[in-house]
């Protein structure tokens, strides 16, 4: 840790990548209603929290799985069709690991 870091840890790429993702989450979780913004909130910090400590920090490929398919459900909670987690597919879950 250098004096840049401010003492924190560098994040890696795919650190920042998840970052980016989750507050991607929050963003428009804010243009929702506000029961929908809690729901979308609760659920994404759970989720989130879930697969911190249940998914290996080595399984990149798992990693970037979990990416694309967030990526692809905030596509869908940003659509305006959506109104809130009730209106889309919010699945993160292990059952859905890609087959090597």
């Amino acid at each position: 840790m250098g004096p840049s870091t401010g003492g924190r840890a560098r994040l890696s790429g795919m650190q920042k990548q998840v970052l980016s993702l989750y507050r991607g989450f929050l963003r428009v979780a804010r243009s929702k209603s506000p029961e929908d913004r809690r729901q979308i909130e609760s659920f994404v910090s759970a989720e989130f929290r879930r697969n911190s400590k249940q998914v290996d920090r080595k399984n990149f490929i798992y990693i970037e799985y979990l990416l694309r398919l967030g990526k692809k459900q905030l596509e869908q909670l940003n659509s305006p069709d959506t109104v809130g987690l009730s209106s889309m597919d919010a699945t993160f879950s292990e059952t859905e690991k890609p087959k090597n």
